[in-house]
C-alpha cells in the first residue's frame, strides 16, 4: 500500500492516508518505528499489525479512561472516538471490547438517569434529554417503566414548587398563572399541576 499523505493533526500526531483513504493516527516516533513517510510503501502485515498492536489497544484505553472519567451512552463513547480520530473498524472493536465487560450499557444509563433527575424534572424534558444522548426510544421507554411509580409526576411538581418558594395558598392569581407558565414548559401536563396546586397544602 502507497503512503499517500501524512499530515500534522497535533504537534505529536500525524494522520496517515494509505492509497488515498484515511487509515490511522499515529504519533511522530511511531511513524519513524515504522517508517512511514509520505510516497513510501506499507505492506499489508505491517498495516494489521499496527492497527491491532497500536491503534486499538489504544482506542481500548482511551474507552476506558472516558467511561472511568463519567458514565456514557454508547452513541456518547462513539462520538468521543470519532473526535479522537480512530477509524471506524476500530471504533466497532473498541465498543465490542468494552460492552463485554458491562462497562457500556444505555438501558442502565437511561435509569440511572431517570432516577437522578424524574424529582426535579418532568418525564417530557427527561425524555427529551435522553434522546439527545443517543438512546433508542425502546429503551427509554423500558426504564421509565422500570423507574416510574404512580404520582412521580406529581412529587416533581410539588418539589419545583418547594424550590421556587411559592406560598400557594396565599398567592396572587398573577403568581399562579406564572407557576402554572413554567410547570407547563417544564413539560409537565396541565392536570397535574392543576392537582398539585389545589391540593397543595394536604401534600406539601
Amino acid at each position: 500500500m502507497e503512503v499517500t499523505k501524512v499530515e500534522a493533526v497535533k504537534k505529536t500526531k500525524w494522520k496517515v492516508e494509505l492509497n488515498h483513504q484515511f487509515a490511522f493516527v499515529l504519533y511522530k516516533k511511531e511513524l519513524s518505528r515504522f517508517g512511514i513517510e509520505e510516497g513510501g510503501e506499507l505492506s499489508e502485515e505491517l498495516f494489521e499489525k499496527i492497527k491491532k498492536d497500536i491503534v486499538l489497544k489504544r482506542a481500548k484505553l482511551r474507552a476506558m479512561h472516558l467511561l472511568t472519567d463519567m458514565a456514557r451512552t454508547e452513541s456518547g463513547l462513539r462520538e468521543k472516538l470519532k473526535q479522537g480520530m480512530y477509524p471506524e473498524d476500530i471504533i466497532e472493536q473498541t465498543i465490542a471490547y468494552v460492552k463485554s465487560f458491562g462497562y457500556l450499557d444505555d438501558g442502565k444509563y437511561a435509569e440511572n438517569f431517570i432516577l437522578s433527575r424524574k424529582e426535579s424534572k418532568s418525564r417530557k424534558e427527561i425524555y427529551a434529554l435522553l434522546i439527545n444522548k443517543g438512546i433508542d426510544t425502546d429503551r427509554i421507554d423500558r426504564a421509565f417503566e422500570d423507574c416510574y411509580e404512580e404520582n412521580g409526576e406529581r412529587e416533581a411538581i410539588r418539589r419545583l414548587i418547594r424550590k421556587k418558594r411559592v406560598d400557594i395558598p396565599h398567592a396572587s392569581e398573577p403568581e399562579l398563572h406564572k407557576l402554572y407558565g413554567y410547570l407547563a414548559r417544564k413539560g409537565f401536563r396541565y392536570e397535574d399541576i392543576r392537582q398539585v396546586i389545589q391540593n397543595y397544602n394536604d401534600n406539601a
